[in-house]
């Protein structure tokens, strides 16, 4: 029911799903075609549901060992921390979160139990807290929640978290960009910036980024076009061997605390 009403919202407000694929069809489909390490992402939209995500992505992971799977929690719910405990306990191997469906404060309250806990355990963050791409249809307005200063404060003020922001910080792209020269502690993926898809018109040229703090990804399977597109306009870049190395799995492999990846 999950995957449908996920379809369903997407269909309504934002582009049509390309591939409409289930758990073992999405891994079968992106094992047989060269990926070789998959990081699998999700998000609790509400309180009360992220602990059953959370044991499903564990399973998941369990069945099919090339799947590195992250938990989620509803920042500020109750026994936030221990939802998180037991998910690492599980094997899982970061947190993702989405300012723009979860409407949270990334100073705020709930958001200190997250990066303690993380910190506690060593674990990475992806926080989708870009302004962009918004929706009307969000329960909240991105704009007045997420901006690089606040992500900046937050990363100072921890400074052994590590974070990954979508997206490339769409659309802040040049505040972003210099972020990740002054901390070690910031990475930036670059999940459909690449693909010429959403009205983005100040992305910056990669060759002009630190090469060691971009992670390729991607929204596969909920994207509108070829699952193949943006690695195929990211080989077109001419990006030195050793950068597209970094881009395409070592990387990830810090990030992530990988030892068995290797670039596509």
């Amino acid at each position: 029911m999950l995957f449908e009403s996920v379809w369903e919202w997407f269909d309504k407000f934002g582009w049509p799903v390309r591939y409409r694929l289930k758990t073992p069809d999405i891994l079968s489909f992106l094992l047989t075609r060269g990926i070789n390490r998959i990081v699998a992402l999700q998000y609790a939209h509400k309180s009360g549901i992220a602990e059953k995500l959370n044991r499903y992505m564990a399973e998941v992971c369990r069945l099919c060992p090339a799947v590195t799977g992250l938990a989620t929690v509803f920042p500020g719910e109750s026994g936030a921390g221990d939802i998180l405990s037991e998910a690492f306990g599980l094997g899982l191997s970061g947190i993702k979160l989405h300012s723009h469906v979860q409407c949270f404060d990334m100073e705020g309250r709930g958001m200190q139990e997250v990066y303690e806990t993380c910190v506690r355990y060593g674990k990475p963050l992806i926080m989708h807290v870009g302004r962009e791409p918004r929706s009307p249809e969000y329960p909240c307005d991105p704009y007045l929640l997420c901006s690089f200063d606040r992500l900046e404060r937050v990363i100072k003020a921890y400074p052994s978290l590590k974070v990954c922001v979508p997206h490339l910080g769409a659309d802040e792209f040049e505040e972003y960009g210099r972020m990740t020269k002054e901390y070690d502690n910031l990475w930036l993926d670059t999940t459909m910036a690449l693909a010429d898809y959403l009205p983005f018109e100040n992305i910056p040229k990669l060759s002009g980024m630190r090469a060691d703090r971009i992670i390729f990804g991607t929204d596969f399977p909920n994207i509108p076009y070829a699952w193949d597109r943006e690695i195929k306009r990211l080989l077109k870049m001419d990006l030195p061997c050793d950068s597209l190395e970094k881009i395409l799995g070592k990387n990830a492999a810090e990030f992530y605390s990988l030892s068995d990846v290797r670039s596509s």
